[in-house]
């Protein structure tokens, strides 16, 4: 997917006043994977989700998936009804996937306050990685898909540590992407 990155003025206000809360807890000193501060790093990565994505963490489900050629980063509303969390997850997955095409990582950055794992080599190596955007029945996803063995690794990488990170309980492993009859 190619195109120009378009941030609208709301996701820009909620990216500095998320990247400068992350800068407050380091100074607090916020730690991240042990003990009390794991717990401190979880309910910040919910807070600065909600504000950077745009929706309420609570009314929708995240879902991080590994396949062969790459995986996909799928947001749904827990609501049959809740068409704003729809609309708002649609929103958010569009512009990501248009902002990673351009190798703009910075909304991953803000939420987790630190560089996931493998955003450099994703960054790098974004002309050989694919970011396609599709509607969903409650929401949307973002299907990543490349042929080139280190961005597949990185790729991978980065869905793992998002599966860890948004406590998802999704696979880590790598399974083949399931098609519709």
């Amino acid at each position: 997917m190619r195109s120009k990155v378009f941030m609208p003025a709301a996701l820009a206000a909620a990216l500095l006043t998320a990247a400068s809360q992350g800068a407050h807890a380091r100074q607090d000193g916020g730690q991240h994977g042990q003990g009390h501060g794991h717990g401190t790093h979880a309910k910040g990565v919910d807070e600065r989700g909600d504000r950077v994505m745009g929706f309420d963490h609570r009314k929708t489900t995240h879902r991080f998936l590994l396949h062969p050629d790459g995986g996909s980063i799928e947001v749904t509303a827990n609501g049959e009804s809740d068409a704003e969390s729809r609309d708002l997850i649609r929103k958010h997955l569009g512009h990501i996937a248009r902002m990673f095409a351009a190798g703009n990582f910075e909304a991953p950055m803000l939420i987790h306050d630190r560089v996931p794992p493998g955003v450099p080599a994703m960054r790098r190596l974004k002309a050989k990685i694919e970011y396609e955007y599709e509607d969903v029945e409650r929401g949307g996803r973002v299907r990543i898909r490349t042929a080139h063995k280190e961005a597949l690794r990185a790729v991978h990488e980065f869905l793992r540590f998002q599966i860890e990170d948004h406590r998802t309980g999704d696979s880590t492993e790598v399974k083949p992407l399931k098609r519709n009859p």
